[in-house]
């Protein structure tokens, strides 16, 4: 069985490398959608096949990008230090910030924060069968299980500034992830 979780945020971007002038050499921004989909092979003792309330690390780790820059690894030093300084809240990753990249990133983080999450109530083997991540109203890229075989970064890779940080309810999740 499969179950649907909806995540919404407000960001910043620069696709570098793409088709589209206005995406590859601007900042803009997109109200993101995104579908997290979570699968088990059984029921957990109350008909479920997880409680939502043990999401919680993915709902903070998708709000973390939420009125945030989204910064490419491979941007020029020069950007980097601008965002840096005039943004509080920068989330840098390995890949281009893309719909695609969004997918891949949040797909493989899900991933981890599941096998790390502590079920208790019955539950099947729980995990993640794909994540949706909606730019716009008429676009989406989704990435599968299968799909982890595209990553070549590791959770150490991505990094998020002291603005995102500090407004984390549980301070210490990310480094227990980084180190699990």
């Amino acid at each position: 069985m499969i179950i649907r979780k909806l995540f919404k945020f407000e960001g910043a971007h620069i696709v570098r490398n793409c088709s589209s002038q206005q995406c590859r050499e601007n900042i803009h921004g997109h109200s993101y959608i995104v579908e997290v989909f979570i699968r088990s092979d059984k029921l957990d003792r109350g008909c479920m096949v997880m409680d939502f309330s043990l999401l919680d690390k993915v709902k903070m780790f998708i709000e973390s990008f939420d009125h945030t820059y989204s910064l490419w690894k491979g941007e020029a030093e020069e950007l980097k230090h601008f965002i840096y300084k005039y943004n509080r809240r920068v989330a840098e990753f390995p890949l281009s910030p893309s719909a695609e990249g969004f997918a891949l990133i949040f797909l493989y983080v899900i991933d981890l924060i599941l096998k790390n999450t502590r079920f208790e109530n019955g539950e099947g083997n729980i995990e993640v069968s794909s994540v949706r991540v909606h730019e716009t109203a008429t676009g989406y890229a989704e990435a599968f299980r299968e799909d982890l075989q595209e990553v070549h970064f590791s959770v150490r890779d991505i990094h998020f500034s002291p603005g995102i940080t500090e407004q984390w309810k549980t301070a210490d999740w990310w480094e227990k992830l980084i180190n699990a």
